[in-house]
């Protein structure tokens, strides 16, 4: 039986301001049937995002939701987390809201270890404001402000995740919904920092410039990008380079933020006499 995705969203807020082809909508959709596979209380769960096309959906979901300034996702959902540890924190950010303007407190959440979700929608490049190429943006590859090819090298968001000290790392294709909301589920459970590096197809500011075709051909081209992590052994150097694998990357465990400063609360409480 299929869930009924009406009862996580808000109607009225609806239609969604996605372009036809836009791989967010998949990943939002991701999203819901994780938290229906996992039955939290839906006044359980906080949704927090920044500035940008894929920070528009906590607008669309009917939990406790905020959406905060640009790059900022992350230091409030740190305060809602710490404020009251027992919610289950979910933080959308777009790849240029999480890496470039939110890149500091990237590092600092992972380093952190604070048990918080980082759903990345990860499309190359900044859709709302105008198409400019993003930290996540390919080499040689076109936008607004890199109209003849980007010359920087592409941060990989994963491991940058992994170095920082997160504790779950995983990317996902939204063309694999199936891997996708098994991956989303995983990192929510985790008991610690999470970071979903959720590839979705941009094709008004990134498939257009670069040639990439409608949101299918969008998706093959990706597909051609990566591979199955469980594959990784069976794969010479050569067939894995220039390549991203997808599914689990790195999985740790080590000391949470709240569960420590809990213990470092009870340690220098005064005693009662």
């Amino acid at each position: 039986m299929s869930m009924d995705y009406f009862q996580y969203l808000r109607k009225e807020k609806m239609p969604h301001i996605w372009c036809p082809g836009c791989g967010h909508g998949t990943i939002m959709k991701s999203i819901l049937r994780a938290l229906d596979k996992l039955k939290w209380n839906q006044d359980d769960v906080v949704v927090v995002s920044g500035i940008g096309c894929s920070s528009r959906t906590p607008g669309y979901l009917d939990f406790n939701t905020l959406h905060t300034t640009h790059g900022r996702a992350l230091a409030f959902a740190t305060g809602i987390k710490v404020a009251n540890p027992k919610l289950h924190v979910i933080v959308v950010s777009g790849d240029g809201d999480a890496m470039a303007i939110g890149g500091n407190h990237f590092i600092h959440a992972c380093r952190r270890n604070i048990e918080i979700t980082l759903i990345v929608f990860n499309n190359n490049i900044y859709g709302m404001t105008g198409g400019q190429a993003s930290p996540t943006t390919f080499t040689g590859f076109k936008g607004t402000t890199a109209p003849y090819g980007a010359i920087e090298q592409p941060f990989n968001v994963c491991s940058m995740a992994q170095a920082a000290g997160a504790t779950f790392v995983a990317r996902a294709l939204d063309l694999d919904a199936v891997a996708m909301d098994r991956l989303i589920v995983q990192a929510m459970q985790n008991k610690g920092f999470s970071v979903v590096d959720a590839w979705s197809q941009c094709t008004t500011y990134f498939g257009r410039p670069n040639k990439w075709g409608d949101a299918s051909d969008m998706m093959e081209h990706y597909k051609a990008l990566t591979y199955n992590v469980r594959l990784s052994d069976k794969m010479t150097e050569e067939e894995k380079a220039g390549k991203y694998p997808v599914g689990v990357l790195h999985q740790a465990t080590r000391p949470e933020f709240c569960a420590e400063y809990d213990k470092l609360i009870e340690r220098v409480r005064p005693v009662e006499k």
